[in-house]
């Protein structure tokens, strides 16, 4: 099996970032012990790049210019796009967020590769909403919708932050009374979270 048929495949199908099963799925008469060795192989001469143990990503021949939201979607799934970099992209946040940050019913983690930083915030099943796909290109982000990315801020600001003070925090107001006050109601619900003193600060 050449390389530039699996890149000619993975590309076909938009597999920039994939597993050893998926080129299983796609390859599926390869023997598996020849496919871990290409795979290995490939990594070295550095025509794929591993973002973390048995998750890796097309670097040749062409530079995929793959954002980094997608890949925070494909490290740790299921996840989306949350908290400081949604609200970051939402201008409710003055400066671009150090590190991705998502949220996820898995355990809480942290990886680093060559993309940067990306973090992610445990919530039970029932909280885990307020999402759609947004499109970058050819790929397709799940990220929090304005109202939901703005809760969870919240939640992850007072209720696991004790020194947590909203009049400090630098969130544009403006913006924030553009967002729907029915919905940041709603999902405020999900968490139980009180929202009086939010809602006189703004």
């Amino acid at each position: 099996m050449k390389f530039k048929d699996v890149y000619r495949t993975l590309v076909r199908h938009k597999f920039h970032i994939f597993t050893y099963n998926d080129l299983l799925s796609f390859f599926p008469k390869e023997k598996k012990l020849n496919l871990r060795k290409m795979i290995y192989r490939w990594s070295k001469k550095g025509w794929i790049y591993a973002l973390k143990r048995g998750l890796y990503e097309l670097t040749y021949p062409v530079n995929l210019n793959i954002p980094d939201v997608y890949v925070a979607n494909k490290l740790y799934s299921p996840s989306y796009v949350s908290l400081e970099t949604a609200l970051s992209g939402y201008n409710v946040i003055p400066e671009v967020a150090m590190a991705v940050t998502s949220i996820t019913t898995k355990p809480t983690r942290r990886f680093k590769n060559d993309h940067g930083l990306f973090t992610y915030r445990t919530v039970n099943t029932n909280v885990f909403k307020g999402y759609y796909v947004e499109k970058h290109g050819v790929y397709d982000i799940l990220i929090a919708e304005p109202e939901k990315a703005l809760v969870d801020y919240l939640y992850f600001k007072k209720y696991r932050n004790s020194k947590f003070d909203l009049r400090k925090e630098r969130l544009d107001r403006d913006v924030i009374l553009g967002f729907k006050k029915n919905v940041i109601n709603k999902y405020a619900k999900l968490y139980n979270l009180d929202l009086k003193e939010f809602y006189a600060y703004i």
